[in-house]
């Protein structure tokens, strides 16, 4: 599970990196020692936020770093990693909601959850990972209840949406979940004072990950028949563009509010990252990645620069839009789907997206992607749960590094 929060390294300065990455494999490493090795399938890029904004109330202190071993995911090097109450919470907060993500798999009869016996031992997974997360959360104060019952409330508030209803009220149980996540930080860190702006920022930042989710998985959600908020509600791309940028904007105030020992990573995240994330899910991606700034022209490869949807790809590119779709290209007259083309048995018509993985072959995919680095690096590799062709993230990467330049990735105020 990536998150929506996942910085270029190269964007990172190094000391920033380095505190990235401690938190990174503190949250995996938590996972290990307190549910087992197969519960560090759930670490991912959003819930180590829990832990950065711990650390930011608290300090970063001795106590807090212990040395980790060799690691395959850090080319069997050692490092400095993050511990403590505040990746312990990031822990259970990822535990309870990957199990209702493994559920939500399981009820959609997902690849190879459609069949009973691997759909049986996942609802078994999903289980544990509940009792594990509620287990840590009761040690810390915090109650993950809030959590399970944001997940539950969701599936009613779906089967009652339709055109008109507000996708607000969509948005509002993961709104509730991260925002309760994101108060107990404070109470961990022992800044009670901070309990409300974090809650603001929590309710945001779901907002905008739940929109997000919705954007990039509009199309795909409608050609394979299934459920989406934007179009249940009839909700356009303006309309959540613009919910987006405010909740970018409620954030960054939401954080002002609130007092830090030191925020400069929370501020890459929270302010810098989470403005790149919303460019890159609608296809207006203004960093140093060689796309034109505001007002320089369409994104290349960007499949929505015309206003025609299209199948959306994080890390830049349409797959199917290689070539052109008048006459004589793929779509047109004469091209391979089009009158007069080949004809399905000898390989015409429309190209097919192919079918994604499920849940647990997602996993294991996605491990090896990361263990050889073709997450960062590679020309183009197969999304481990979509299956849709991306770039590495990193490949050919020249973002300035830190938070010197407000203007490359996030326009904002005071930074």
């Amino acid at each position: 599970m990536f998150g929506i929060v996942r910085p270029c390294t190269h964007r990172l300065t190094d000391g920033l990196k380095v505190e990235w990455m401690a938190h990174l494999c503190g949250l995996c490493l938590a996972l290990r020692a307190d549910h087992g090795q197969f519960a560090r399938v759930v670490t991912n890029y959003d819930g180590l936020i829990v832990s950065v904004l711990t650390e930011a109330q608290t300090g970063s202190v001795a106590s807090g770093r212990r040395t980790a071993g060799p690691c395959p995911l850090r080319a069997m090097r050692t490092a400095p990693v993050a511990r403590g109450d505040g990746a312990r919470l990031a822990a259970a907060v990822s535990l309870v909601l990957a199990s209702a993500k493994v559920r939500d798999h399981v009820a959609d009869r997902d690849g190879l959850l459609a069949r009973r016996p691997v759909a049986a031992a996942a609802r078994r997974v999903a289980r544990s990972w509940d009792r594990a997360g509620a287990r840590t959360g009761r040690s810390l104060g915090f109650d993950t209840a809030v959590l399970v019952d944001a997940v539950d409330r969701q599936t009613g508030i779906e089967a009652l949406a339709g055109p008109g209803t507000s996708l607000l009220a969509v948005t509002e149980p993961t709104e509730t979940a991260t925002a309760a996540a994101f108060a107990h930080t404070a109470v961990l860190a022992g800044r009670p004072e901070n309990a409300e702006p974090l809650a603001e920022a929590g309710r945001l930042f779901g907002r905008l990950a739940h929109l997000l989710d919705a954007v990039e998985d509009q199309t795909a959600d409608a050609e394979a028949g299934a459920w989406n908020p934007l179009t249940a509600t009839g909700t356009t791309r303006e309309e959540a563009r613009r919910l987006a940028d405010d909740a970018l904007h409620g954030i960054r105030l939401a954080l002002r509010d609130a007092e830090f020992t030191d925020d400069k990573l929370v501020h890459v995240l929270l302010a810098h990252e989470l403005r790149t994330s919303v460019n890159r899910a609608f296809g207006t991606t203004t960093c140093a990645h060689g796309a034109p700034g505001p007002g320089q022209g369409p994104v290349p490869g960007n499949p929505y620069a015309s206003g025609t949807p299209g199948p959306y790809d994080p890390y830049g590119g349409n797959p199917y839009g290689g070539g052109p779709m008048g006459p004589g290209g793929p779509g047109g007259t004469g091209g391979p789907s089009g009158p007069g083309g080949l004809p399905p048995q000898f390989g015409g018509g429309a190209p097919q997206a192919p079918k994604p993985r499920g849940f647990l072959a997602g996993c294991a995919m996605f491990t090896w992607l990361f263990c050889t680095c073709q997450i960062c690096c590679a020309k183009e590799y197969e999304g481990p749960w979509s299956r849709k062709k991306r770039e590495g993230c990193c490949r050919d990467c020249n973002c300035d590094s830190g938070c010197g330049n407000c203007d490359c990735c996030c326009p904002c105020d005071g930074c």
